[in-house]
């Protein structure tokens, strides 16, 4: 008898990564090969094969005859996902050979296969569409049907919340082990504070919409909630602060404002409990709440995400005079770039109306505390708001090249798009507290204007991701090998 050829067995070549890409991507989030890496040796080119049973110890068993275009072909492939791993981008190959596989394999793609590319970055949409809702209630001239508008859009939020909750829980249920994978992809992981600053913008709009509405004991309960997420948003921005820099590398010419996102629970501290504040007061209710230490616990945890985002944002400008503008999908991250400073402004402006009255005998022996305390929270946030028009500006010119011909269709929709939406909402907010604060009428109306101008923004972004979604664009498995 002749003797059996032993079968051949591909290894992978070590990398950052442990595997391939999910295949969840869109085509414009894979990554050129690092400009300032060295080009890879010999042996992370190649596909390595070794006959069973040889524990890699053996010498490699010959192709078989006529294989010469598949071994090429294999090794393309190897060298791809080498590319990948390279850049920290990759994980278990299960992901995408299970679900494209079945797909080519029956020509269909079930609900189940869609619902596993669900991701973290859906949470976006919900913090754009609380952002709109908070927007339209901090607009200073009231009335019915805005409070109208604003409340479709705060039930729209919690049925969106909802549902985005369900689905992400489906694709960890069916897919064992992505909720650990989440935590270590270069791309998602960034996102995943994305649920806490939902959880958070609606928080704040049923402290705008519900507490005036209700009685003394949901003020209780928002301020209970309030103390737990001050928790929850420390303790989540830390953790995954420390699993990025224990799990991933980051080169500094991929650097975009999307750092700074683990930190945005942070930047929500000061406007929730300058709401909360805000609305018990509004009410009469002022003694049913711990005015101070809720401002102090807040400006606290404001100030801590602010200095975590502000160091960012300057490796950002170094980023910018270094490496030039971000490549083309990831543009609208640069807004992010807008919320820092703005939400600070917000909050400060939004805690210093009513928290400190001449009587309330805070810092004794000080009469004069708590309007020095005022004046500085409104020269500094005069300060956080010019900063977020400059950076307003900047993002905003970083797309003007899309209106020309000829770079048409580079702008490829992601969920990141709702990043045109969400720090802005923080800049319309911070306008109208500063004319309120001022009693500027300018302010005011420049701030309906930017408020009308951003419900439109989101309109268009939320109408692009349901065509998306129904032409396949979204939520489908994607094989790019």
């Amino acid at each position: 008898m002749a003797p059996t050829r032993p079968s051949l067995v591909r290894r992978p070549t070590a990398g950052f990564g442990s595997g391939l890409g999910s295949g969840y991507e869109t085509p414009m989030e894979l990554p050129t090969t690092p400009m300032m890496s060295a080009p890879p040796g010999p042996q992370s080119q190649q596909s390595v094969f070794f006959a069973d049973g040889g524990g890699g110890g053996g010498p490699a068993a010959p192709p078989p005859p006529g294989g010469g275009l598949r071994r090429a072909r294999t090794d393309n492939n190897a060298h791809a996902h080498a590319q990948r791993r390279d850049f920290g981008m990759g994980s278990p190959p299960e992901s995408l050979n299970g679900v494209v596989l079945r797909a080519v394999g029956r020509r269909k793609v079930g609900l189940r296969d869609r619902i596993g590319c669900f991701q973290w970055t859906w949470f976006t949409m919900t913090m754009a569409t609380g952002g709109i809702a908070n927007v339209l209630h901090s607009i200073p001239y009231k009335s019915q049907w805005l409070t109208g508008i604003g409340l479709a859009f705060f039930f729209l939020n919690l049925c969106l919340f909802v549902i985005n909750c369900v689905l992400i829980s489906l694709r960890f249920y069916w897919r064992p082990g992505s909720l650990a994978e989440s935590f270590t992809d270069q791309l998602e992981s960034l996102f995943i504070s994305a649920i806490i600053v939902s959880m958070a913008t609606i928080l704040i709009t049923i402290t705008q919409y519900g507490i005036p509405h209700a009685g003394p004991w949901l003020i209780s309960v928002v301020e209970a909630l309030f103390w737990v997420y001050i928790g929850v948003s420390t303790l989540v921005s830390a953790s995954l602060y420390l699993t990025l820099w224990s799990t991933q590398v980051f080169p500094i010419h991929t650097m975009t404002p999307v750092w700074v996102f683990p930190a945005y629970p942070l930047l929500l501290s000061a406007p929730f409990g300058g709401n909360l504040v805000s609305a018990a007061n509004s009410t009469g209710r002022l003694d049913a709440v711990n005015a101070v230490p809720v401002t102090l616990a807040a400006v606290t945890a404001q100030g801590t995400g602010f200095l975590i985002s502000f160091m960012i944002c300057a490796a950002f400008l170094y980023r910018l005079m270094t490496q030039k503008l971000p490549r083309d999908h990831q543009r609208p991250g640069v807004f992010i770039s807008i919320g820092p400073g703005a939400f600070t402004c917000a909050g400060l402006g939004s805690q210093t109306s009513a928290i400190f009255p001449p009587d309330s005998g805070f810092m004794p022996g000080t009469q004069h505390a708590a309007a020095i305390l005022r004046l500085q929270a409104y020269m500094a946030g005069l300060w956080l708001w010019g900063l977020s028009i400059w950076f307003f500006l900047v993002s905003v010119g970083s797309l003007w090249k899309y209106l020309r011909p000829e770079s048409k269709g580079k702008l490829r929709f992601q969920m990141t798009w709702f990043s045109f939406v969400f720090p802005n909402t923080a800049l319309v907010t911070a306008t109208e507290a500063l004319g309120t604060a001022f009693d500027s009428p300018g302010l005011k109306i420049f701030g309906c204007v930017l408020a009308a101008c951003l419900v439109l923004v989101w309109i268009l972004v939320f109408t692009e991701m349901l065509r998306c979604l129904w032409r396949r664009e979204l939520l489908w498995p994607k094989d790019e090998d």
